[in-house]
């Protein structure tokens, strides 16, 4: 019973992932008008009767920008869950989008620079934010020589069904998926088998506790950071660019990619990470509604992380209890 009820299981998930995916693509049928129709009625929706992470949206705003009136807030409050409403349509497009619309549409700003970089044997790293449409970053490939091959790194989806069907849309313009725990082994695999990596790093989620070795001044907080994607970026020497984002009109974005260095060993330690979180702030404030307010990006505090954690050997370790 225990072997037909496992079959059975196995059965209703991919029959779950194939409904998704048929649901997905009908959706993504439509013309790119009717999904932003959509999206204007998803934003009344969730702005005003669901108030998706209000609470959340409107301290991290607040705390952000001290300087600016109740009413800029509420502006770029409102503009946030409109941008966000539009990425969700974008997202769903992007499974069947041709690629020719989607360049009329994602343009790179000195994509050719990385093609050289790579045709001269060095792997890059790019980093980015949750910042203007990241999903639509993944058709970079149509820009570079096919010789090189595109990737990013991703945290893995608790819903395999779910998880399956992203790899579908993020992959299908040729960029590779890596997981997160998987990162270095990756990399060094293609670079064994002759294949010179461009490699996407988005570093603006909040760390866990244990993986906490560094602070930045960012947005007006201090705020724990990501250091993973520097340390990888190091040991294997990349070039390291960022990608400076830019939403030209609705539906339309432009990203330019700026060298940050050849040589990130000769930068000081976490100097790569602190020019990165410069740059994406610079974006951010240049135009604030386009980075994922709704992500409760500053819930671990330095306070708590010095009453309860310790760094030995180079690992963050609890804090022994008093007896």
């Amino acid at each position: 019973m225990h072997k037909y009820r496992i079959i059975a299981t196995f059965a209703s998930m991919k029959i779950l992932y194939h409904l998704l995916y048929a649901l997905w693509y009908a959706l993504s049928l439509l013309p790119m008008w009717v999904h932003y129709m959509l999206a204007d009625v998803l934003y009344f929706l969730i702005y005003y009767i669901g108030r998706y992470r209000r609470k959340v949206v409107r301290s991290n705003l607040a705390s952000s920008f001290p300087e600016k009136s109740e009413q800029e807030l509420r502006d770029i409050e409102r503009g946030f869950y409109h941008f966000f409403c539009d990425y969700i349509a974008e997202t769903v497009k992007l499974l069947t989008i041709s690629p020719k619309n989607l360049q009329r549409r994602m343009h790179f700003i000195n994509a050719e620079q990385l093609d050289q970089i790579a045709a001269e044997g060095q792997p890059v790293g790019i980093y980015l934010g949750h910042y203007c449409n990241w999903e639509w970053v993944t058709s970079l490939p149509l820009w570079l020589s096919p010789e090189v091959q595109c990737g990013q790194i991703y945290h893995p989806i608790e819903n395999k069904q779910i998880d399956k069907l992203f790899l579908n849309v993020r992959q299908r313009l040729g960029a590779a998926c890596i997981p997160m725990n998987e990162t270095l082994r990756d990399i060094v695999r293609y670079r064994n088998a002759g294949k010179t990596v461009v490699i996407g790093y988005i570093s603006d989620q909040v760390p866990y506790w244990q993986n906490i070795h560094h602070w930045c001044d960012f947005l007006n907080h201090d705020t724990p950071v990501l250091t993973g994607a520097e340390r990888i970026l190091r040991k294997l020497n990349h070039a390291v660019f960022y990608l400076d984002m830019r939403r030209v009109r609705r539906g339309y974005y432009e990203g330019e990619l700026k060298l940050i260095t050849r040589e990130p060993n000769a930068l000081p330690e976490f100097g790569v990470t602190d020019a990165y979180f410069r740059l994406l702030e610079e974006s951010i404030r240049r135009a604030p509604a386009f980075w994922l307010w709704s992500h409760n990006r500053w819930k671990r505090t330095r306070e708590k992380f010095n009453n309860e954690f310790e760094v030995v050997n180079g690992k963050v370790l609890h804090k022994p209890t008093a007896p």
